[in-house]
């Protein structure tokens, strides 16, 4: 806790002791917003006593003691360290009773880059389990947990929540290790080897897998060679793969090797939409642990206001925004086309109503018309020779 914070939560508390009336401008100030607990328990106290209708004001127009006393008692029924000793050292502590919104907004100010460090740390420890167990869904939480910290501090402090990019990066430190980089790697490159065997596959995983998505730059290389062969209607084999990447200069900066092409070529089974999820799980912890690390770092920056913190926080957490959206494409159950005319026919409607006009119907018999009744035939006459 910086010394000026400090200062600033014992001259609120100090300000409320003598002028019990400032509570009435800091509504918008809550006890967790302190850092110290003891301050946490005194504001709490100040706040519960003036609900309950203790007089603040005496017959003589000035404070009571008793404003003083029933507070610390009242406070220390939640935490210890707070004495009349204690609370007098606070009143010492403000300068100016009337500059108590003031020092509620330092109070606020430090409150909101805790918070935000916070939360950062908490997705970044999200991320890294995920990433152990293969799984996105403590990662996600973590991510609208913390957007909606920031969209909530922004109404608090009154300002508008929006990204926004930081003029200089922020300052993380060297990135800590990935987790479980081998079977990552391995996933890779079995994924490179299925869509290599079967090009036809790149059609279903191209729309929302990407070669940053790849841990391993070189695979990302080697996708990338893959989906414009395919786009260019090119066969893909050995050759065709290695001449790719001879042609976008892979092998001369030494990104790959035929060696490695080869092993990709050798043709392995599987599914490819199965690989392509591991390794978009994999880039969705990564990306969020990148993604908190950039927050946790702004919000260690003591120099950045309130509005400015929130909004580069926002702006930090886009890259995460972007792989969740494509996360969420490469998850939506497929959509049922209804059959599509045949190319060049007519409509399917107007189809049947020409079949309907066209089919026969049978006519009714048309009325016998009065006349002569024939004469029934003549009996034929039996043949000669039989009686």
């Amino acid at each position: 806790m910086s010394p000026p914070l400090l200062a600033a939560e014992q001259a609120v508390l100090g300000a409320v002791l003598l002028e019990p009336d400032q509570l009435a401008h800091l509504d918008w100030l809550a006890p967790e917003h302190f850092y110290r607990p003891a301050h946490q328990a005194l504001f709490g106290a100040l706040r519960k006593i003036r609900a309950d209708g203790h007089p603040t004001v005496g017959a003589d127009g000035l404070v009571p003691l008793s404003w003083v006393t029933d507070a610390v008692e009242e406070a220390s029924l939640h935490v210890r360290g707070v004495t009349e000793v204690y609370a007098h050292r606070v009143i010492s502590a403000c300068p100016r009773p009337e500059h108590a919104p003031v020092y509620g907004r330092m109070v606020l100010e430090g409150a909101i880059h805790r918070t935000v460090a916070q939360h950062a740390i908490r997705l970044h420890q999200a991320a890294r389990a995920d990433a152990v167990q293969g799984e996105v869904e403590g990662v996600l939480r973590s991510a609208d947990v913390l957007t909606g910290v920031l969209t909530d501090l922004a109404r608090r402090w009154g300002t508008d929540p929006r990204p926004v990019e930081p003029t200089a990066a922020p300052a993380t430190g060297p990135a800590p290790a990935p987790v479980r980089t081998a079977p990552v790697a391995e996933d890779e490159r079995f994924l490179l080897a299925v869509l290599a065997e079967q090009p036809q596959a790149l059609d279903e995983v191209v729309p929302w897998l990407r070669p940053a998505d790849f841990a391993d730059p070189a695979h990302g290389q080697v996708y990338r060679c893959l989906g414009a062969l395919r786009h260019r209607g090119e066969p893909i084999d050995r050759i065709t793969l290695l001449w790719e990447a001879q042609r976008r200069g892979l092998l001369a900066d030494g990104t790959l090797s035929g060696d490695q092409i080869a092993g990709i070529c050798d043709g392995v089974p599987g599914s490819s939409e199965w690989f392509a999820d591991r390794v978009m799980r994999a880039s969705l912890t990564r990306t969020a642990a990148a993604s908190a690390r950039a927050v946790r770092a702004l919000a260690e920056d003591e120099t950045l206001g309130p509005g400015r913190l929130i909004n580069h926080a926002l702006h930090a957490l886009g890259p995460l925004d972007e792989v969740r959206a494509r996360w969420a494409t490469a998850n939506e159950p497929p959509k049922r086309l209804a059959p599509a005319p045949a190319r060049g026919g007519p409509p399917p409607a107007r189809v049947h109503a020409a079949r309907a006009r066209s089919t026969t119907h049978p006519s009714p018999s048309p009325p016998a018309r009065p006349g002569p009744v024939s004469p029934p035939p003549a009996t034929r006459p039996p043949a000669r020779g039989h009686l």
